[in-house]
């Protein structure tokens, strides 16, 4: 299985991304260092490709096909390629402030510690629906990683479209994102225009 394994500090900085959206509280002291140079039209537009990739945790191959899907359906292609990409399993577990990071959502999906709607589901790339429950194996619960979770994560804002219930560890989908209600620093226009070529 392919895995990033960049620093993610020094990944942040070199995309211009404040820690905080991967859900990581670490700063940087370092400054990046780069001549003045212009960026150019396509420079720019891989730059934000690559901040939705490396926010989400997809890789290319996938990211790709999140794309042409996105096309397909009606609508504008960059607003259903973040929807699409907001309702990921991995990250409705870190929205619902199950875990600290995307990196650990993910990690509670494959170790099938996740239920929808009842039945276990170990795909982090498994999409959500509106009406759809998600919560914590009964056995998992109480285990201490949850408990230092929750303590982590207890503060954290949920998005509207979620509902959380923190104490039981279970969460519902009220209804699908709208852009506006995903507060990822992506211009997603700039993606659709790079896929365009």
């Amino acid at each position: 299985m392919a895995v990033n394994r960049v620093p993610v500090l020094k990944r942040c900085r070199s995309l211009g991304l404040d820690p905080i959206y991967l859900g990581i509280d670490k700063k940087s002291t370092r400054q990046l260092k780069r001549s003045n140079r212009k960026m150019s039209e396509y420079g720019l537009q891989l730059r934000e490709k690559q901040k939705a990739k490396f926010i989400y945790g997809v890789l290319e191959k996938p990211f790709r096909n999140y794309y042409k899907k996105a096309d397909r359906m009606p609508g504008m292609t960059g607003t259903n390629l973040m929807v699409m990409l907001e309702t990921r399993l991995d990250n409705v577990v870190f929205r619902l402030g199950f875990a600290r990071t995307r990196k650990e959502a993910r990690q509670i999906v494959d170790h099938k510690h996740v239920l929808v709607n009842g039945k276990q589901v170990n795909i982090p790339s498994y999409l959500v629906k509106a009406g759809d429950t998600i919560e914590i194996k009964e056995k998992c619960k109480g285990s201490q990683r949850y408990k230092d979770i929750l303590e982590v994560t207890g503060g954290r804002l949920v998005p509207e479209w979620l509902e959380a219930d923190q104490e039981a560890l279970r969460g519902t989908v009220k209804e699908l994102p709208t852009r506006e209600a995903i507060d990822v620093p992506v211009n997603e226009v700039l993606i659709v225009e790079l896929y365009s070529k």
